[in-house]
């Protein structure tokens, strides 16, 4: 069903009592072209892209648990392309401009709100390191503008601009073309496009392991409801990456850590930019909802636990309080943790596997949500054509040998 004014006009007369479900629950074959691993952002935009890019349409998308229950509904939803390096710029601003399009080529809304992001300079250290960074930005062609106080304080008039503040604001840079984008419409619409296409989405459908055949070439997964064989087999399950690829028989050079965010109760409009805070390690934001979206730094310790340490949190509540002291006044609503997969060089991983037929997508560590249509684009390419992506050639396991690292750790927004 094509979704449309005219459509919803249709379902309002039959008292909304005829629409299909958005995409169907199939039991699992048992034998696809391709299975993908994790239902997630990144899973359900490469599996979209093999059906439509490469006409693998026989595919297999499982879930242990539900559609964008993992790390793809448990962020702070914000889309942006401001890294430093040639190659990450390219990748990200890619996504981005994937981004401004999705809604119309899925057919479905993903609420992406173009409102900018600011980036707080708080001592002379910063702007100088923010120049760089802007100016690096400029050269890779992706737009930027340095901010002086005055322009800061225009855009969030919210901030704490006296003298005396705690951390006193003396400009920063912005990049206009960033802003958010709804986490569970980006999952719901590459699920539905994807299964119009005829992916198999399964859900409820943990991997247990692998299935190896001559020279150790996997073909296919053990999993809670059996043994489902493949040609080619993709993971795409963020935090939990390292866990799969030791089921396959090898290590990654992956920590799982987790990464909090929290939003306080609902108010009018009040913020209608994203501000970020390096120096302090807090991001701000306003949902659609008007609850303000608050996102910390990670538990500098390696966990799966979907809550995150009080330390953290009072640490982000007491600089968010600081940079904004009129949300001293909110109450907090709900507080959540994602498990991201953070790589030495805080860059991702695309592509082959040491294991023949075995494919990988992770390492995003704090960027996943902003990556979905790159990551998925460059893992289905690779997938159906057992070739890299140009965009992902630099990304390849070997660079940990070779040492040619992408060290994006900076561009992270916050200090990860």
């Amino acid at each position: 069903m094509k979704y449309s004014a005219l459509a919803l006009l249709r379902g309002a007369l039959s008292a909304h009592r005829n629409w299909v479900p958005a995409w169907r629950s199939p039991e699992p074959k048992p034998a696809y072209d391709v299975v993908i691993v994790g239902g997630g952002g990144h899973g359900l935009a490469a599996a979209y892209y093999l059906a439509k890019n490469h006409g693998v349409h026989n595919v297999a998308l499982l879930e242990r648990g539900w559609i964008g229950g993992g790390n793809t509904g448990r962020n702070t939803t914000i889309v942006r392309s401001n890294y430093l390096f040639p190659e990450s710029a390219r990748l990200y601003d890619f996504a981005l401009k994937c981004y401004e399009g999705l809604s119309r080529e899925l057919n479905f809304n993903i609420m992406l709100s173009q409102r900018g992001i600011v980036l707080l300079a708080h001592s002379r250290h910063d702007l100088d390191s923010m120049a760089r960074w802007a100016n690096a930005m400029r050269m890779n062609g992706i737009d930027a503008q340095i901010l002086t106080r005055e322009e800061v304080a225009a855009r969030a008039p919210l901030l704490d601009m006296s003298p005396d503040a705690r951390f006193p604001v003396l400009g920063g840079f912005t990049q206009r073309r960033a802003g958010t984008a709804r986490h569970d419409a980006v999952a719901w619409g590459y699920a539905r496009a994807a299964d119009a296409l005829g992916v198999d989405i399964i859900q409820n459908c943990e991997v247990t392991g692998f299935l190896t055949g001559a020279g150790g070439r996997v073909v296919g997964v053990e999993t809670s409801r059996g043994r489902i064989r493949a040609e080619r087999i993709g993971i795409a399950a963020a935090g939990h990456s390292s866990v799969l690829a030791k089921l396959a028989g090898f290590r990654l050079p992956v920590v799982s850590y987790a990464l909090q965010a929290m939003v306080t109760e609902p108010l009018k409009p009040a913020l209608d930019t994203v501000v970020t805070s390096p120096g302090t390690g807090a991001y701000v934001s306003q949902s659609d909802k008007g609850e303000i979206v608050i996102g910390a730094s990670l538990d500098l310790f390696p966990s799966y636990a979907q809550r995150g340490s009080f330390a953290v949190l009072q640490g982000v509540i007491a600089a968010t309080l600081a940079l904004f002291p009129s949300f001293s006044r909110l109450r907090l609503l709900r507080q959540w943790a994602g498990i991201v997969d953070v790589v030495h060089d805080s860059s991702p991983i695309i592509g082959p596997t040491p294991i023949p037929g075995l494919y990988i997508n992770c390492g995003w560590g704090t960027g996943g949500f902003k990556a979905i249509p790159a990551g998925g684009w460059t893992l289905a390419h690779v997938l159906a054509t057992g070739r890299n992506h140009e965009l992902a050639e630099p990304f390849q396991l070997e660079r940990f040998i070779t040492g040619r690292l992408i060290d994006e750790a900076a561009a992270a927004g916050i200090a990860h």
